[in-house]
């Protein structure tokens, strides 16, 4: 297996680049894409991973397999398009089976990425090599780890997704999807995986299903997905999601073989895909995501009405909700806050002066359509609250006579140990303040969130939230861990207290 070319050795600094109000805003870890069964496969991986950019800004990488070159692989950071569109370096990856990874690092790994923690990540075990790239995280990843290393194993990342790597080499089995059986058994938390061996593609989800997976047809091969918007970019057909805890098999002699290898549990699906993570042209469940988020909007304007002139997006998440709330109050829709589309994340140079430029440089306000006006802004979700701030400031700049946020998520209270960069608890502006200290800190006329059971009702739940058995994993606002998150209790994490 090829290497790709490595950077030195020192961590690649994205403070230096990265947006200033990016820890504002919850993230992905990560987008996963496979391709079995097509000419060229790399090729279709990189659209693929095109599409599921938003999932994972820093890095990427894509492994691929030929049967008469063998495993090959290519890992870069940066956005897809400026390192896998290069004919140079695709043509270095050939073979009808590819999978690849978009990556998003964690919070405890900011300022400290490095090459080695790219996925996708490969093994050569006795019966051949593997690669296997994965979306989630894993809980209990630190004891799995401490005990490898105890029995010999040596990690060569960071990751917690290298824990499936040693686990499938200590497994006795016989094949290769047997023993990732076997090690994904060992593993808490939430994974959605897609794996190669020389000959197949292999996909699973955590028994709660907790991140999402998507199956698609593309011509005589097969491919899978984190979301539905990567199969229309390569022209496939979407065929079905993945069930919680299935394991798919994919060859393209046999087609799709199914096994549920995990006990049975109660779906728990991240409800928080259907607020911000997912794009708005992906399929949920058999709804559109971005149907579902005009429908939050819906029920935000019903559940918190307010006399006002104009009913705002903060761009690009809260567009959806802000439509829906606009229809359903009569209020007029009105772009007040345009994005710079150009700005790309390495335009911030690591200078003061930028610096406080913050929100400014990818924002600016339509003071025409402000000025004088009662303003309703909708966002997705008020994290730490600062990108909230500023974004006020620049609207009563424009001469706007009130400032009202409707936020189309509710109080994001609790951290995520699901493949989610959350902050610390206590830096979760809902963590240690009520709606109306939120109002008062952000200097707003007024500031109300969807409730939980108004976003339930929004992505189809009629009835709201089953309070005894919730229908999605949403964590991150009421504090009930499906899973609980091992690692983080070990190390003194507070679980909410049962009712």
């Amino acid at each position: 297996m090829s290497d790709p070319i490595f950077p030195p050795a020192h961590p690649f600094d994205f403070d230096a680049v990265r947006d200033p109000d990016d820890g504002d805003k919850l993230k992905e870890e990560c987008g996963i894409f496979g391709v079995v069964g097509v000419t060229d496969a790399a090729n279709f991986v990189a659209l693929g991973l095109h599409a599921l950019q938003h999932r994972g800004q820093e890095a990427g990488g894509i492994v691929s397999h030929h049967p008469d070159h063998g495993f090959n692989s290519a890992r870069r950071f940066g956005y897809v398009r400026d390192n896998f569109t290069r004919a140079s370096l695709m043509e270095t990856l050939p073979g009808q089976l590819a999978i690849g990874h978009v990556r998003y690092s964690t919070a405890g790994s900011k300022g400290q990425t490095q090459i080695r923690d790219v996925q996708p990540f490969f093994g050569e075990f006795s019966m051949g090599g593997a690669a296997i790239a994965h979306n989630g995280n894993i809980t209990n990843a630190e004891a799995l780890r401490r005990e490898l290393i105890e029995r010999g194993s040596i990690f060569q990342s960071s990751s917690d997704s290298e824990c499936i790597i040693h686990l499938m080499a200590r497994s006795l089995q016989r094949d290769i999807p047997a023993r990732m059986e076997d090690a994904l058994r060992r593993v808490e938390g939430a994974f959605s995986v897609v794996a190669m061996t020389r000959t197949k593609l292999i996909g699973v989800r955590d028994p709660l299903g907790v991140r999402p997976l998507v199956l698609g047809k593309v011509g005589d091969g097969w491919c899978l997905s984190s979301e539905t918007c990567a199969l229309d970019i390569i022209g496939a057909e979407f065929v079905r999601e993945i069930e919680p805890g299935e394991m798919v098999v994919i060859t393209a002699e046999k087609g799709v073989e199914s096994s549920r290898p995990f006990r049975p549990a109660k779906p728990r699906f991240c409800i928080f895909e259907h607020v911000y993570f997912s794009r708005p042209d992906s399929i949920i469940g058999g709804r559109s995501v971005y149907e579902t988020r005009r429908q939050i909007g819906v029920e935000l304007a019903r559940e918190a009405p307010v006399d006002a002139d104009l009913v705002c997006p903060v761009p690009d998440s809260g567009t959806p909700a802000a439509i829906g709330f606009a229809h359903e109050s009569g209020i007029p829709y009105g772009m007040g806050i345009v994005r710079n589309q150009y700005m790309g994340r390495t335009f911030i140079e690591p200078t003061e002066q930028i610096r406080n430029m913050g929100v400014r440089l990818k924002l600016n306000v339509n003071r025409a359509l402000i000025k004088g006006k009662r303003v309703i802004l909708v966002d997705d979700s008020v994290v730490r609250g600062t990108t909230s701030r500023k974004i006020k400031e620049m609207i009563l700049d424009a001469g706007a006579a009130e400032v009202h946020f409707r936020i189309a998520s509710p109080p994001t209270a609790w951290p995520c140990f699901y493949g989610v960069d959350t902050p610390q608890r206590e830096k979760l502006l809902a963590a240690t303040m009520s709606e109306d200290e939120m109002c008062a800190h952000l200097g707003v006329d007024s500031l109300k969130f969807i409730s939980l059971d108004g976003l339930y009702r929004a992505v189809g739940e009629a009835e709201g939230r089953d309070t005894k058995c919730p229908q999605y994993c949403d964590a991150c606002f009421s504090g009930e861990y499906p899973v609980e998150p091992a690692d983080m209790i070990e190390k003194g994490f507070q679980m909410k207290a049962a009712e």
